[in-house]
């Protein structure tokens, strides 16, 4: 089946707006713009918007380009790795589809898997003073919530590491990066309206959980059976 990189696209969205992510989004976007929660419902609304706004979309930009830096890295390594092991490629296949499905399960809630429960947060006191700082940001948000992105991520490196090209793993990874960044850059232009939708996707949260597990468990058996390819 031809949906891999609609698939990737489709998990990074529903990787924003899982439950673990979601309720932060305020919060990091204040945290690498320096601007309050306050300022960042007024830019909308002041004359003060088109100062704001510039702000926030470059350096919200920024910490796409840090968490997208790390997982395009991830599958071009997944991708290589493949490709150095290609003779094995039956047994990885296998293997990494059953990964997968154990994992939709989990993300589910079929049964939980208690390692993938812990919260390995990353951390920083506060943004370093840098034009890059929000890239900086970035990186330690892709390497911290492993929670939170960790199943579908795996499914993106899993898929990767059954490719045939290392470019393939980093259309993969970059269709993944494009689905959970887009919605922080929209969030970023409007404040207002993310927290207004907020408060009616989170009914809807336990629909997200089982939505992201239905695609991971799909994912994995098309890995399993060889018919899941890129477009």
């Amino acid at each position: 089946m031809q949906i891999s990189i609609f698939a990737a696209f489709g998990l990074g969205v529903l990787s924003f707006i899982s439950p673990c992510i979601l309720p932060l989004i305020p919060a990091y976007i204040s945290f690498i713009t320096g601007l309050s929660l306050s300022e960042l419902q007024q830019s909308e609304t002041t004359g003060r918007v088109a100062k704001n706004l510039r702000k926030m979309l470059w350096q919200t930009a920024l910490f796409i380009l840090g968490f997208s830096f790390v997982f395009v890295s991830l599958g071009a390594t997944a991708s290589y790795l493949g490709e150095t092991i290609s003779a094995n490629e039956r047994i990885i296949r296998i293997v990494g589809g059953v990964v997968i499905i154990l994992l939709g399960l989990h993300v589910a809630g079929v049964f939980t898997v208690k390692f993938l429960q812990y919260e390995k947060k990353g951390h920083l006191g506060s943004k370093p003073a840098t034009i890059f700082g929000s890239f900086i940001v970035g990186i330690v948000f892709a390497i911290g919530w492993t929670p939170c992105v960790g199943p579908a991520l795996a499914a993106m490196l899993g898929l990767a590491a059954v490719k045939k090209t290392l470019a393939q793993g980093v259309v993969l990874l970059s269709a993944y990066s494009l689905g959970l960044g887009l919605p922080f850059l929209l969030t970023a232009a409007a404040m207002n309206t993310f927290l207004n939708l907020f408060t009616k996707v989170r009914r809807h949260f336990r629909a997200i959980s089982l939505m992201s597990g239905l695609l991971l468990v799909i994912i994995g058996i098309l890995i399993i059976t060889n018919r899941l390819h890129i477009v």
